[in-house]
């Protein structure tokens, strides 16, 4: 049966966060982002967010491509094809190269639509089995040593099951070294963004003396190949973020022994669909995945937890509560979390209504097309 999609809207947000984040790339206070909205012939809803920065410094794509990419181009592939099932829209989208963070934005929001003209949780139209989840947080670059530990300190308080610590050249194993002596029952990973390459390898096989979780993408955005030249070399699990960007990425890492540890985003990967490929075959290879955050809003985090519920998503993710970045977030209730973990919501779709009182106010532009 096909999805009867009438109307796509996209709005652009404009949120601030509530602490600066900092990572070896820069310093981000505001987020700009699209809400996308898909609306069938009986009024069902359904909801995806983008999760490209304003500028190219994750990956090639911005909020602005974006727009580009799903206004000139996969709009108009929806409107020429048939969908039938969420999963259908990976090959609608395939003559667009690459263009993830767009074409997941538009995908997110129609999985959401099937599941609830299915009138299940999206986490049940994926195959998810979890009640709930398991959570950690992900910090910043700090002014000093100390104000890491402050931090590390409070969320340790508040139950997170992981700490995830940006790391870069010169701020690296010393800091490191003080949280795992401050805090020597909590698991610890290291994030370093690409900072590194192979000719500081000395100094990442000392991580290996700490008994990190793993140490996510240390060297190239782009790389597989010396990252299985380090990961021979090191105990210490190497996980792989920027590089993985497909199933193929994905199959080609596992063979050439380049990670031990594969970090699933879905806008980094083109959405749901292949996400679930993804965790499908690192399933049936034995490798851990976990779901890695990009400071989404509510929707985003919604579909996030959708697919944390599945099986193979055995280390803690990135999706903390809506307070950790928001004042004010666009749904409700708000995501919370309770001693590191997070129910899994039984409602339809992603489970959680929309603001509109606090989309309208975040929203700076929307356009809507017919279909």
């Amino acid at each position: 049966m096909t999805i009867p999609i009438e109307q796509i809207k996209l709005r652009r947000l404009k949120m601030q966060l509530k602490h600066p984040f900092t990572t070896s790339f820069g310093t981000m206070q505001n987020k700009e982002f699209f809400i996308t909205e898909v609306l069938d012939n009986t009024g069902n809803q359904g909801f995806g967010e983008s999760v490209a920065f304003s500028s190219p410094w994750y990956n090639e794509e911005t909020v602005q491509t974006n727009y580009h990419v799903m206004k000139e181009f996969l709009i108009p592939l929806l409107r020429e094809n048939d969908i039938h099932h969420p999963d259908d829209v990976l090959d609608v989208f395939s003559p667009i190269r690459r263009n993830n963070m767009a074409k997941s934005a538009m995908e997110g929001a129609i999985w959401d639509l099937y599941a609830k003209r299915r009138k299940v949780p999206l986490a049940e139209a994926l195959g998810g089995k979890k009640e709930e989840i398991d959570v950690g947080i992900s910090i910043g670059i700090q002014p000093t040593i100390d104000d890491l530990l402050n931090t590390v300190g409070k969320y340790v308080q508040e139950g997170f099951k992981r700490v995830k610590i940006k790391i870069k050249p010169n701020w690296d194993y010393d800091v490191l070294a003080a949280v795992k002596k401050e805090f020597p029952d909590v698991p610890v990973m290291a994030d370093a963004n690409s900072a590194y390459t192979l000719e500081d390898i000395n100094q990442l096989q000392r991580l290996d003396e700490l008994g990190l979780m793993m140490i996510e993408q240390p060297l190239a955005h782009d790389d597989i190949v010396d990252h299985s030249k380090l990961q021979a070399v090191m105990q210490t699990p190497i996980c792989l973020d920027e590089s993985i960007h497909s199933l193929e990425d994905t199959k080609k890492a596992i063979q050439l022994e380049s990670c031990r540890i594969i970090n699933i985003k879905i806008g980094r990967v083109g959405g749901l669909s292949e996400a679930k490929r993804i965790h499908d075959y690192c399933r049936a290879h034995g490798i851990p995945v976990w779901c890695g955050g990009m400071l989404e809003a509510g929707v985003g985090r919604a579909h996030n937890i959708a697919l944390t519920s599945l099986s193979q998503f055995a280390l803690p993710g990135d999706t903390a509560g809506s307070s950790r970045y928001w004042k004010k977030d666009i749904i409700t209730p708000e995501v919370t979390v309770e001693n590191g973990r997070i129910t899994i919501p039984n409602k339809p779709g992603i489970g959680y209504e929309i603001d509109k009182d606090a989309l309208n106010r975040f929203t700076v532009e929307e356009e809507t097309f017919k279909m």
